[in-house]
């Protein structure tokens, strides 16, 4: 039996703060061997204090001045109600003991299980969580700081240094910022301002949520002071584009780049770089790094971590050669629900901001940055504010029969209403069981696919009254199909060569098991080349992949979750200048929408939560006009309204768009939109009804009050403008 049994409890913690203590570069020491030169930083157990304050279990030095103090207690104690002793002996220090400030700044409270740590060079010191104790160097470093500038000796200090930044009239401002992009920097500074340590920013994609974050960076880094930035992403291919968004990042004022004032590194060795200052990896490389890896396979990087999801919650444990305090700000971009679980270890080492961006927040999401959602940008105020395109659904419903294949195709024009906030909150990211019969059923066997694809191409170039998917087009636009598995992924590559009668480059494979070419080339080719027109992909394209002239994204695969769908179908939302559209679809005006192929019925799923804005696609904008101006107080009649302003704005000439300002009283076409798309948001009307009700959560009649309100004054601003149904 260990001796450390006979101990007792408080004596057992001890042993396990003492190697803690030693595993961070502490040497500790009884009161009676003191030698504070014996190291940078020691630790002095059992430290009398003066009078009327007690004994520190241990007094902790830098440099052989008196720096903070441990209050140790048994494993299983409440830490929060014993800051005050340790408070105690940071003002209690003997006065003939030398100490570069009075209290002492830094303090812990630990049982060797958990450990709790205040700042004092905080502007309102709070205990936190971490999970080990900082090394001395840092600490001495930290001290370094506080003695060229009292009021900026902690990071939480630096950051009162941040002001906001002001908007400015116009979509875009600020060096390139657009407004959302803006007000995001702003709501995630302004957490860190009051001390959240975790911030959730909700943007859709396609809003630039990279590029916002690079911003973010450079702000930390600059003003705050911030010493390193990780940026974590869900998979190696993501992190290349990110490096690229910060090779390309042409910082505010100079317009240096960012890469030429910070070095940042892209991690594809186990091994972080000490003079980087922003970070890229994926959590399965930073997990194998905590272990002491030396190297990950190649390959592993390049898979989602929810690809090689552990079966149980991993478990971290200190590394020497990556200290808790390594990284001051971790960015979370995109990355799948399973890394706030089990993974969740990997990003509470570090004592760290946690900042997630996400288009589709998980409820293991929310949970994770304690529900502090700072920004909430969806698909319609994206579409309203030019930052994405709108999209149509396509349906094509095969079944086999005794005749053989029987095809129903065409556009969908019916969609639910958005549920209520509260609803779809608890509904987050539900997984949706299928019965093994229905998942994929309709296009796995060969002369399915068969029927699909013959049903696209049909139908590709008819003109709209005949259900035509890209109407007056003459080139298969850009497109993505999702398969089920590679070799699900081959039928259909094969076939699509077969029906169009084109050649090998026409129609490609991209996954991870692709041969020849790599994957990364392939992606080139696709968003700067004409060819290839069609990419079948299984899930390597599906998060983040930024292919900016892709027009058409088709569904050959059931999609198990709501967070995982919303983001294949964001594929399709990024704009692009009609110059570099018509680069590589030569037939192409203007990308005013995509459109989603739906073969398998994913878009009646209960979960898909992104509606399109146009309702009524086989109405002119002129009759939905009069429409609102007879009295018709129809949401949908509303949306296809915004939808159609919207697409318009794309294509618009500057004669016209003057002519319609002029019929709108003054009032400019995406003003006109973005009006219009807010006043059916159910966000906007919940936070309406509960500023009505004192900021307590509205009842379903409160909202259905203030949607309706809303409704109302939307339609009234067209109504009173007949003038637009003329122009």
């Amino acid at each position: 039996m260990s001796g450390e049994n006979y101990l007792t409890a408080e004596a057992r913690a001890r042993v396990e703060i003492d190697r803690q203590l030693v595993a961070c570069g502490w040497l500790v020491q009884d009161r009676k061997e003191m030698n504070l030169y014996a190291a940078q930083g020691v630790a002095v157990r059992e430290f009398i204090m003066a009078t009327e304050h007690g004994r520190a279990d241990y007094l902790l030095f830098i440099d052989q001045k008196a720096v903070g103090a441990i209050e140790a207690k048994p494993s299983g104690s409440p830490l929060t109600g014993v800051e005050p002793q340790s408070a105690k002996y940071a003002a209690g220090l003997p006065s003939n003991l030398t100490a570069p400030c009075r209290p002492l700044p830094f303090l812990y409270e630990s049982t060797g299980d958990e450990t709790m740590f205040t700042d004092g060079f905080d502007p309102a010191p709070r205990s936190r969580s971490v999970m080990s104790f900082h090394r001395p160097e840092s600490l001495a470093r930290q001290l370094r700081l506080w003695v060229d500038d009292p009021d900026m000796g902690s990071l939480r200090a630096r950051l009162q240094r941040l002001t906001p930044l002001m908007e400015a009239p116009g979509a875009t401002n600020h060096d390139g910022l657009r407004t959302i992009q803006l007000r995001a920097i702003n709501a995630i500074e302004g957490s860190m301002l009051h001390d959240r340590p975790r911030a959730l920013a909700q943007m859709a994609t396609g809003s630039g949520k990279t590029f916002m974050a690079a911003n973010l960076a450079f702000r930390l880094v600059l003003t705050a002071g911030a010493e390193r930035v990780l940026f974590l992403v869900d998979r190696g291919n993501l992190g290349r584009q990110t490096l690229k968004e910060f090779q390309q990042f042409a910082t505010p004022g100079d317009g240096r780049k960012f890469t030429d004032l910070y070095n940042v590194q892209l991690l594809t060795s186990n091994r972080i770089d000490p003079a980087a200052r922003v970070v890229i990896t994926t959590v399965q490389r930073l997990y194998s790094m905590l272990r002491g890896e030396e190297e990950l396979a190649e390959d592993v990087d390049e898979l989602s971590a929810s690809e090689i999801e552990p079966e149980r919650p991993v478990d971290v444990v200190y590394n020497p050669q990556i200290p808790v305090e390594g990284f001051d700000v971790v960015i979370v971009d995109e990355c799948h629900r399973s890394i706030y679980g089990v993974w969740q270890q990997v990003l509470t080492y570090f004592d760290a901001f946690m900042v997630g961006l996400t288009a589709t927040p998980a409820k293991q999401t929310f949970a994770f940055f304690n529900q502090n959602l700072v920004i909430e940008y969806g698909h319609a105020q994206a579409v309203a504010e030019g930052v994405n395109v709108d999209f149509d659904v396509y349906r094509i419903r095969t079944r086999i029969s005794e005749q053989g294949s029987v095809v129903d195709a065409g556009l969908v024009t019916k969609f639910r209403d958005r549920e209520t906030r509260k609803t779809r909150l608890e509904k987050l990211d539900e997984d949706v069981v299928y019965d093994a019969r229905q998942l994929d059923r309709d296009v796995v066997a060969i002369d399915q696919i068969r029927t699909v694809i013959q049903t696209f191409r049909d139908n590709l170039f008819k003109p709209l009254d005949e259900d035509g998917i890209f109407p007056g087009r003459t080139e298969v636009p850009k497109t993505l199909i999702f398969a089920k598995d590679d070799s699900h992924a081959d039928d259909i590559v094969r076939i699509c060569r077969e029906e169009f009668g084109r050649g090998n480059d026409f129609a490609v494979k991209i996954t991870y098991r692709t041969t020849g070419e790599k994957p990364e080339n392939l992606l080139n080719q696709f968003r700067n080349s004409f060819n290839p027109r069609i990419v079948v992909t299984v899930d390597m394209i599906a998060t983040g992949t930024d292919v900016k002239p892709l027009e058409c994204v088709m569904f050959m695969r059931m999609v198990r979750s709501r967070n995982f769908f919303e983001q294949m179908k964001g594929r399709g939302v990024r704009v692009i200048d009609p110059n570099d559209l018509q680069a590589v679809s030569a037939d192409a005006t203007a990308k005013t929408h995509f459109v989603i192929v739906d073969a398998v019925g994913v878009t009646e799923g209960e979960f898909n939560d992104t509606s399109p804005l146009e309702r009524h696609k086989t109405e002119s904008l002129k009759k939905l006009l009069d429409q609102v101006a007879a009295g018709v107080r129809d949401a949908d009649v509303v949306s296809s309204i915004a939808g159609r302003l919207a697409r318009l704005d794309r294509v618009i000439s500057t004669d016209d768009r003057a002519q319609l300002a002029e019929a709108a009283n003054g009032l400019g076409l995406p003003e006109l939109v973005r009006a219009l798309t807010d006043s059916f948001d159910v966000d906007v009307a919940w936070d309406k009804a509960k500023a009505a009700n004192n900021g307590v959560d509205p009842t379903d009649e409160q909202l259905t009050t203030v949607r309706g309100e809303m409704l109302e004054a939307s339609c009234r601003l067209l109504a009173e403008r007949p003038k637009l149904a003329r122009s």
